[in-house]
């Protein structure tokens, strides 16, 4: 068994998935706001699946996108973390490890998703030795991309994508990818 994940920042703790996680989780990807960005809300039922994904990616992979909380209060905010994409049609870039957010509407401009972010990219690099994290969005999504160029990410045109899991067609299957690689975030660390 893989060891709990826990990350701490100034603000905020990442750490394994708990029961209790199940209805603020679900009441986010219910809130048509928060997934704006993505084809529909999750349903209660689905977003329970996907904490157990979440919760299998870890045992398999040894991390996976995990609930922050501020840390002076516990409070719920959402998920922040690495995964390694499992599509059943595969990206153009894979295989890759991504880093992913998705943050309650009250903990938006707070700089929350930057702060955890950071602190992950650290794990990628420094504790599991990855040699590069992407990020991907629709490319509707400015503020997901502010914060992946914030975090030291950078996109080239030329690697966008439609998304595999949408029809070419749909709104949202334009896709951005930004990268990071070691020796980028390493010569930023000097």
């Amino acid at each position: 068994m893989t060891q709990d994940i826990l990350l701490e920042t100034e603000r905020l703790i990442c750490r394994s998935w708990q029961d209790a996680d199940l209805e603020p989780f679900a009441e986010m990807c219910a809130d048509p706001e928060v997934m704006r960005y993505f084809p529909e809300p999750l349903t209660h039922n689905q977003t329970a699946a996907l904490i157990d994904r979440a919760r299998a990616k870890h045992q398999q992979d040894g991390f996976c996108f995990v609930p922050v909380e501020i840390k002076d209060t516990s409070e719920f905010l959402g998920f922040v973390g690495l995964s390694v994409p499992a599509y059943s049609k595969p990206l153009p870039f894979d295989p890759c490890v991504e880093i992913g957010w998705r943050l309650k509407r009250s903990a938006w401009g707070k700089g929350y998703a930057s702060e955890a972010a950071t602190a992950w990219i650290r794990f990628g690099f420094e504790t599991i030795g990855l040699e590069e994290i992407v990020s991907f969005t629709a490319d509707t999504n400015t503020p997901s991309q502010k914060v992946m160029a914030r975090i030291g990410m950078s996109r080239d045109p030329a690697d966008d994508f439609l998304h595999p899991m949408l029809p070419d067609t749909h709104a949202l299957a334009p896709h951005v990818l930004y990268r990071l690689d070691r020796k980028t975030w390493a010569r930023r660390q000097m």
